[in-house]
Order: structure tokens, then sequence, then C-alpha cells
């Protein structure tokens, strides 16, 4: 079964981006500058933040049904982030690692849930496809929880 993984688009962070420290606290955001063996992975592109970039710590809903599975927690997005990473049957490699994936049903229920790592998440991607009732499924980190990316049908 083909895939499409998504980024998030980096309209709704782009008001952020170039503001002072003073003013992201405002906006409750945190700038950090990525050094050597930082892993800081932007949500808009899916690619780890390179040495010297920007990111921006922010508190974002990534899960916006009205359900009880409404959610929002910290994500990176890479300061200055253009076009949201888009791709069927290519997994970015920063979703490599150990993730979790919950599926939801149209009305955002969630409906299964798991964990894979590496060339496994692939495999656990296609079985969740597959149950008619999924709609979307969401990637996070296992570790930290962070939400990480959107994978729908292609």
């Amino acid at each position: 079964m083909s895939f499409r993984v998504t980024g998030l688009s980096a309209q709704p962070f782009a008001h952020l981006f170039g503001l002072s420290d003073d003013e992201l606290a405002r906006h409750g955001a945190v700038r950090l500058m990525t050094a050597e063996g930082d892993r800081h992975p932007d949500r808009v592109e899916l690619r780890l933040a390179r040495p010297g970039e920007a990111v921006l710590l922010v508190n974002h809903e990534h899960q916006s049904a009205d359900t009880p599975y409404r959610s929002r927690h910290a994500i990176f997005v890479r300061e200055h982030a253009e076009a949201s990473f888009d791709a069927v049957d290519q997994l970015p490699s920063m979703l490599r690692s150990l993730m979790s994936l919950r599926a939801f049903d149209a009305d955002g229920m969630m409906v299964d849930a798991d964990i894979a790592e590496g060339d496994a998440v692939e495999g656990l991607i296609e079985r969740l496809l597959a149950q008619p009732e999924v709609a979307y499924v969401h990637a996070h980190y296992a570790r930290r929880g962070c939400y990480a990316a959107l994978i729908r049908r292609a």
C-alpha cells in the first residue's frame, strides 16, 4: 500500500521567524542554536537541523479533533524553514528511529497504535493504513512523545 508522508506547513510559525528572544518568550517559544551532535528534528522539512542552524521550540496542537485525543506538545521548527516535506512511499531518515505510530479514524478517535524502529516503521505504516477505518496516522518519537509527521494513504 502506498503512503504519503507530510511535514507541517511553515506558515503558522513564520510570524516567529526573526523575533528577539524576549518576543519569542511572549509567544511561549524558545530559540536554540544547533551544535554538533544535537538532534533537533524539524517538523516542516522532516530533517535534522544542521550545526549552526537555529530551531524554534514551540508548543503545537497536532491533533485538533474535538475528542479525548485532542493533543499538543513541544516540537522543533527550523527557523526560516520553507517547503514542507511531502513524498509518497519515502520515509525520511528521521522517522526511522524508535517511533510510536497512532492511527485515527475520520472522527479523530484512535483506533490502533504500535511502535517500530528502522525498516520496520514502513511495515507498521502499511499495516495500520490497511485497516479501512483508519483515516490518518500520526508519527511520534516514542521516547519523548513529540509529534513528528502526518501519514496518509497515497
